[in-house]
């Protein structure tokens, strides 16, 4: 590592790690997720400066920070798909998940899953607005009832309520999905 690329760093990381980690903190669940997503950070930002000038550091880090948090609730959000798809017959349903949960990055996983979340996305947009943020909050973001209830000043039932019905819609959304998957 060149003493150059070294003292960037060590002056990126003076200047904006403290504040990049308060960001990380205040948008994930916890401070090994947001520890975790800082060093990929700073991991992505020494790969880079060996190939391309970065003019606005501070945007730039806080653009990846951004995109790692979305990939980390993309990643949360996976694990419930057992919660949106259910299906009577459940090896159709294991199957559906082991499409989307493999490791393995082949051009048709790849395709499946950027398929799934633009159509989880465009689900969400379906709904009304009180809807969709409950949903955000309690499945992407991992904010508990109580706190949404403190939050917007509802009571949780009326909360729990609106998810439900944010979730029967994207079964159903989803269904068309994986009906569509399930059928090659």
């Amino acid at each position: 590592m060149s003493a150059e690329k070294n003292n960037t760093i060590i002056q990126a990381i003076g200047a904006y790690g403290k504040n990049l980690l308060g960001f990380i903190r205040r948008r994930v669940k916890n401070d090994a997720d947001a520890e975790d997503i800082l060093q990929d950070v700073w991991y992505q930002f020494s790969s880079v400066l060996n190939s391309e000038p970065i003019e606005q550091t501070g945007a730039w880090l806080y653009r990846v920070a951004r995109n790692k948090i979305i990939d980390k609730h993309k990643k949360h959000t996976e694990t419930l798909l057992d919660d949106m798809v259910v299906d009577d017959d459940e090896d159709e349903a294991l199957d559906f998940k082991a499409i989307l949960m493999t490791e393995a990055t082949t051009p048709e996983t790849q395709y499946l899953r950027n398929l799934f979340w633009e159509q989880l996305f465009i689900a969400l947009d379906e709904l009304p607005e009180e809807q969709r943020q409950v949903f955000i909050w309690q499945e992407l973001d991992d904010i508990p009832f109580k706190e949404i209830a403190e939050r917007t000043g509802e009571k949780i039932q009326t909360l729990v309520s609106r998810k439900r019905y944010a979730v029967l819609h994207l079964r159903q959304r989803l269904r068309q999905l994986y009906d569509e998957i399930t059928e090659y």
